[in-house]
């Protein structure tokens, strides 16, 4: 092995954070002299990320015409992606007033998403699993909240416990089922799709790109594998960018999924 390709164990005083990996997702306190732990980056990039939202819908809603210039453009077609081909053709008729939740739903994970392409952050917002956990969590309140407000607590836990139709012989088996289905699994399973993918996605470009340097470092031989590395890191980097707007549409249309389950008449 070449001096090149010799790798700083972790702790070994040369540099805590070498190699790169898992721990390289740990939050990192933006003020650590003043003791102040939960303010990092993750919370920062959030904050930023939802009022970039704010900033963005209200600079795409000014001056509209009757024909339309490019940004009215990429405004609508972010809009009626929304609006039509998730709240309307998931929700039906009563599509409407969940459109502004959905909008900002989907808004949010998008820009927090991209923070992973921006090099002034190069990390994105879901990587980390508490944040996945907590906007789940606000997506579980709100089906269930529309859904008790529409039948009533007791009704509404009986009707996504108890599909219509299922002979009695069946209920020991089913009611416990659909009960952690509707409400413990959705929302964990909802995080945990969101998370899974930002995060696998990065660690990919982290190792291909550190990979890559510590053969071009080794030279030879090893430097042309090293050039691969990076050319292929660009690719899996492009995919991250596909993934990442991927993930903000399927969270969206999950959550009007569930809170369509919870207003449905049958189930």
């Amino acid at each position: 092995m070449g001096p090149g390709l010799i790798i700083p164990m972790e702790g070994s005083g040369e540099d805590s954070h070498w190699p790169p990996g898992v721990h390289s997702f740990d939050p990192r306190p933006l003020f650590p002299d003043a003791g102040v732990d939960w303010i990092n980056n993750y919370l920062f990039q959030s904050v930023l990320g939802a009022l970039l939202a704010v900033v963005v819908w209200w600079w795409l809603a000014r001056g509209h015409k009757a024909v339309p210039g490019k940004k009215q453009f990429v405004g609508e077609q972010l809009y009626n992606l929304v609006r039509n081909g998730i709240a309307r053709d998931i929700l039906g008729h009563d599509y409407q007033r969940f459109v502004p939740f959905l909008l900002a739903l989907f808004s949010f994970i998008l820009i927090n998403n991209l923070f992973g392409q921006f090099f002034f952050f190069m990390l994105p917002t879901f990587s980390h699993i508490g944040f996945p956990y907590a906007l789940a969590l606000i997506v579980w309140i709100t089906y269930n909240a529309v859904g008790i407000r529409k039948w009533g607590l007791f009704t509404y836990i009986r009707r996504m416990s108890l599909p219509e139709g299922v002979p009695w012989v069946m209920w020991p088996l089913l009611i416990p089922l659909e009960f952690l289905s509707n409400f413990v699994v959705r929302p964990v399973t909802l995080a945990l799709r969101l998370f899974a993918n930002l995060f696998a996605g990065h660690l990919l470009v982290i190792v291909f790109i550190v990979g890559g340097t510590l053969l071009v470092q080794a030279g030879g031989g090893l430097a042309v594998a090293g050039v691969a590395s990076w050319l292929l890191s660009s690719a899996i980097f492009a995919l991250e960018i596909f993934v990442a707007c991927l993930q903000a549409y399927i969270f969206t249309v999950l959550s009007a999924q569930y809170i369509s389950s919870a207003l449905a008449e049958e189930h």
